[in-house]
């Protein structure tokens, strides 16, 4: 199965989110001291954008209060328009964000980049900074000349930037004014983004500084080849024996039951939440915040996977590959599983068809408590703007919620599927079908919707029964979601020196699954990590927290 392409590979990875790389399970695990200001402790909270859905075509599968998505198992046979005029004033508009995918194509030769210029009414100059270098590049720009700032920035949620708020206070437009309460109606769109999306991006120093990206309740989830997991004896209400003893059964020969890739720290965010291991944080009754390092269950979760990794199961290479290794590996059964974030299965589906079937695996009880399963930050990352006059101030963000058109609109499909007869035909249920051009040409790797982006929903072209197996998988995990009390919470003792110490911590523990340093490692490293901060991002998050409650 050596056919699987490299692009195969980069449009399975693009999903993956913070997922791939950085666990949200230890963002906990982080420190310093740092600037009170930004703090919502003590001040006015600005109130969350009136949410105001938007007229949506009906899904084949219902949502559910508790967030299961909503599903289509077809494309919706017509579709409405969301935005009545051209946003734009042909002025020229600059954005940055992350990216999953390869470098697009220049604007003067990428038909795509100027079907949107032509919708949005500007011209817009993008730049793609590649996951891998979004730390570094972010760094230069936050401590570079503010007039050369791009209008329009993406904040990825994937990684821990010192003093991140700050800047975002200091340089970034305030858009209370523009989008609080009922402000938001002026853009539709965006009040059609959900409360929670706001609540998870949280507010700076009490006021409303970006648009988030909404995204569901599962965060990373462990996708298997269904196959070698079944013939091994995988079965609905497995334990954590169960699950070893079917990973140690699917390795042979060159065969591996467990795939990882360099910074996931051999899956550990879905492990953590099988154990039921707070998700970064927990909170008690008095609420006082817990960090998941100095919780047993954590511990244990570790030692689960260290002992997984003594069996075999892991990939000899797991603590080096890359992540398109990765997925090659993956996609050509050499590994049997990796972690990934949910919105995978946009395209691994699709690109596994005619080589293995993904499946989505449910948590193995421990010692008789049922698992749970990672639950996301419902806002992937948010974007903000450079300071501005009103008037542009109000351009950049009509340019935004018509990024942020609902699944269902004409907007949506130029934005995530490109020109009909160009990037796109129709199959036999009406659903796009990316021609060469479109897949080259697309919005992996010309990634507007890290910008704005309309709430998610399931929905896999030609793929109904795929739709099918998601909402059933999201109603039985939904309920068992370990959430993060901490998400949209601001502790200034984070944001200073957070990723310095999230590093110390997973490096460690990669290094005790890995079986270099030994289990007890992880308790200096943990009173290291409290005595340089810990306990005070505690205190920080409590106070926060009750202010919100």
């Amino acid at each position: 199965m050596s056919h699987v392409s490299r692009r195969t590979v980069l449009r399975s990875a693009v999903t993956a989110g913070a997922a791939l790389s950085v666990p949200g399970l230890l963002t906990a695990c982080s420190t310093a001291s740092g600037d009170n200001d930004v703090s919502n402790t003590g001040k006015k909270l600005a109130p969350w954008p009136t949410y105001k859905p938007a007229a949506a075509a009906k899904p084949d599968l219902a949502a559910t209060t508790e967030g299961v998505q909503p599903g289509y198992t077809s494309y919706p046979a017509s579709l409405t328009t969301s935005v009545a005029r051209t946003p734009g004033d042909g002025s020229t508009i600059k954005v940055m964000s992350v990216s999953f995918g390869t470098p697009p194509k220049a604007e003067a030769q990428n038909q795509y980049w100027k079907a949107v210029e032509k919708a949005l009414g500007v011209k817009i100059e993008y730049t793609v900074i590649p996951q891998t270098d979004y730390q570094k590049k972010m760094a230069t720009v936050m401590a570079g000349d503010p007039d050369s700032l791009p209008d329009i920035i993406n904040m990825f949620a994937g990684y821990t930037l010192p003093r991140e708020a700050q800047f975002v206070q200091k340089l970034g437009e305030d858009l209370t004014p523009h989008l609080s309460g009922d402000a938001v109606t002026d853009y539709p769109n965006l009040a059609n983004l959900p409360t929670h999306a706001w609540h998870d991006m949280g507010r700076i120093g009490g006021r409303i500084y970006g648009i988030p990206l909404e995204r569901p309740v599962p965060g990373s989830t462990l996708y298997l080849n269904q196959t070698m997991f079944t013939d091994a004896g995988m079965k609905e209400g497995w334990t954590s024996e169960d699950f070893a003893a079917v990973a140690k059964k699917a390795t042979a020969g060159k065969k591996y039951a467990l795939g990882a890739a360099t910074g996931s720290m051999f899956g550990n965010a879905v492990h953590n939440a099988a154990h039921k291991a707070p998700n970064g944080w927990s909170v008690d009754s008095r609420g006082t915040f817990h960090a998941a390092c100095t919780d047993e269950r954590w511990k244990a979760a570790v030692a689960f996977q260290a002992q997984l990794r003594m069996n075999g199961s892991y990939h000899p290479d797991a603590t080096s590959l890359s992540t398109p290794d990765l997925q090659t590996l993956f996609l050509n059964g050499t590994v049997g599983s990796l972690q990934n974030g949910f919105g995978a299965y946009t395209t691994l589906f699709a690109d596994a068809e005619g080589l293995m079937t993904p499946a989505l695996a449910l948590p193995y009880s421990v010692d008789g408590t049922p698992g749970g399963v990672v639950g996301a930050r419902r806002s992937f990352g948010y974007t903000i703007l450079k300071k501005a006059k009103k008037e542009r101030i109000q351009l950049l963000l009509r340019v935004l919620d018509y990024l942020a058109a609902p699944f269902g609109t004409k907007e949506y499909e130029l934005l995530h599927y490109g020109v009909e007869g160009v990037h796109f035909t129709r199959g036999k249920d009406g659903s796009p079908q990316a021609t060469k051009l479109g897949e080259v040409e697309n919005i992996i790797n010309l990634p507007f919707r890290y910008l704005a982006e309309g709430p998610q929903v399931l929905f896999v072209p030609g793929m109904p029964e795929v739709v099918r197996t998601l909402h059933a998988w999201q109603q039985k995990v939904v309920p068992v979601a370990v959430r993060n009390p901490a998400f949209g919470l601001q502790s200034p003792t984070n944001t200073a020196q957070g990723a310095t110490l999230d590093a110390l911590l997973n490096d460690t523990v990669t290094a005790v699954v890995a079986g270099r340093s030994p289990l007890s490692e992880l308790d200096s490293v943990v009173k290291n990590w409290r005595s340089r901060g810990g306990d005070k991002m505690a205190e920080e998050y409590a106070a926060e927290h009750a202010q919100n409650a």
